[in-house]
């Protein structure tokens, strides 16, 4: 799991399958997904995932539409495919992702 630190977001996208959670330092689900998705982005050598902070990175949240968190953002070459918000155990992460490679 990378942490994103302001890289230019499209270039972060635009090839691959892509996974980025939206989080907040503050918020407990995300507390207890992170290392869920940590667990998986290891498992998982077929997609990227990033972190965004959204204290921190407010403007890029804004832009692509969160409104709470955690938010789970799923990308192919550049397009959203789809997002999922709210605590998810693993199983549900796996189907999601399954779902919609």
């Amino acid at each position: 799991m990378i942490e994103y630190n302001g890289e230019n977001y499209e270039s972060l996208i635009e090839k691959g399958l892509i996974a980025i959670q939206y989080y907040a330092t503050w918020c407990g689900p995300c507390k207890m997904l992170g290392p869920i998705l940590e667990s998986i982005s290891e498992e998982r050598k077929d997609l990227t995932f990033y972190r965004i902070d959204i204290d921190k990175y407010r403007a890029q949240a804004t832009e692509v539409g969160i409104r709470s968190v955690p938010t789970i953002v799923l990308y192919r070459d550049g397009k959203e495919v789809d997002r999922v918000s709210g605590y998810q155990p693993k199983e549900k992460v796996l189907q999601w992702l399954d779902q919609n490679k």
